[in-house]
């Protein structure tokens, strides 16, 4: 089976758009520093904060964000800045949490993540496995195993100056 066709049907399977179940309180590690919410919502008042590679505990799920326990307070942050397991070893930057839809604010915004090349249907009909989940990020490679890759591919790096600042809007 085509790899991407076995990673859009094994993503398939750990979907569950609407009511997931609680996680588990389980291990996890910063991604990058954040910020901590009061609730699940980018415009909730900030309660604490975290630094890249700091352990944590994930507590819930609710859309695309997740509660987290840090040593000093516990609230919301996006799914993105969390990586289940104590390691950063893979160098990853996102896990199969990252898959998610949610509210963004408190408005009626949605953000999606992850969900190219699936119908509505599809996300209606998805089950969660936590099975399924860990079978995915089992398959997270690490920086050095990416570059083993790209260098028997015949890729390249190319190195490029950042672009100008904008300019005032008008």
């Amino acid at each position: 089976m085509p790899k991407p066709l076995f990673a859009a049907l094994l993503l398939l399977a750990t979907l569950q758009i609407s009511s997931p179940p609680a996680l588990a309180a389980e291990a996890g590690i910063a991604l990058k520093a954040d910020s901590l919410r009061a609730e699940p919502y980018a415009d909730a008042k900030t309660v604490g904060s975290f630094v890249k590679n700091e352990k944590l505990q994930i507590l819930g799920k609710q859309g695309a964000w997740l509660k987290v326990k840090t040593a000093k307070t516990t609230g919301w942050v996006r799914l993105l800045s969390v990586k289940r397991g104590t390691s950063t070893a893979t160098g990853s930057t996102s896990g199969a949490l990252s898959v998610a839809s949610g509210r963004a604010g408190t408005g009626q915004v949605v953000a999606t993540t992850g969900v190219r090349g699936l119908s509505e249907q599809d996300l209606k009909s998805a089950k969660f496995s936590e099975e399924q989940i860990n079978k995915l990020e089992s398959q997270t490679l690490s920086a050095s195993q990416g570059k083993q890759f790209a260098d028997a591919g015949g890729l390249k790096t190319i190195k490029f100056n950042d672009l100008p600042a904008p300019q005032g809007a008008k």
